[in-house]
């Protein structure tokens, strides 16, 4: 009867870290502010894409990094990547593109994570602004720390996601699964 009892109040408290991750909003100076993918339709940000990288231009103009990076590969069909998608969003709203980097392959949240440390390559531990939907902060700073990078969570706050009760549940119940296998897993 302990062990079940064991797993609910561990599985308890990961949903209750992401809520409080998400929450945060831990926005300074950084080496770079990381971008996470999300849909693009016909070379269009979908509202939660258009909600990140509104929420990242914001910071850029605050001037809290040098560089930007966006991720995001292409999905079954699209003739072009969510990050090429999100540089020339981002272009269109002052960012210079040559301040802007791209991972153009990750289809994944750990693939995508794993290409930005890549592009950090020279630094030492890098300090990444990272900027998703809130239910994604907590494993997006686990995979941060396990790939020797510094994150500082600063989560938007007008996603379409945020606004929808049952969706940003089912959202965080999914990441309630997936942030403790990041944590045993890590980035692959």
């Amino acid at each position: 009867m302990a062990l079940p009892f064991l797993f609910i109040v561990l599985w308890g408290s990961f949903v209750a870290a992401i809520i409080d991750a998400g929450r945060r909003d831990e926005a300074q100076p950084a080496d770079a502010i990381v971008v996470l993918g999300a849909a693009q339709y016909e070379g269009r940000p979908s509202p939660v894409l258009r909600a990140r990288l509104d929420h990242a231009a914001e910071l850029w103009r605050r001037g809290l990094a040098p560089r930007m990076i966006v991720t995001g590969g292409r999905g079954v069909g699209d003739t072009t990547s969510e990050a090429a998608v999100g540089m020339r969003y981002l272009a269109q709203r002052g960012v210079p593109a040559d301040s802007i980097s791209m991972d153009t392959q990750g289809l994944t949240t750990s693939q995508s994570m794993v290409a930005v440390r890549r592009l950090l390559v020279g630094k030492s531990n890098p300090t990444v602004l990272i900027v998703s939907d809130p239910f994604h902060m907590l494993r997006l700073a686990i995979l941060a720390r396990r790939l020797h990078m510094v994150p500082l969570l600063s989560p938007t706050r007008t996603s379409p996601i945020s606004s929808r009760a049952g969706q940003q549940a089912r959202y965080i119940l999914a990441e309630s699964v997936k942030a403790p296998y990041a944590m045993v897993v890590g980035a692959h």
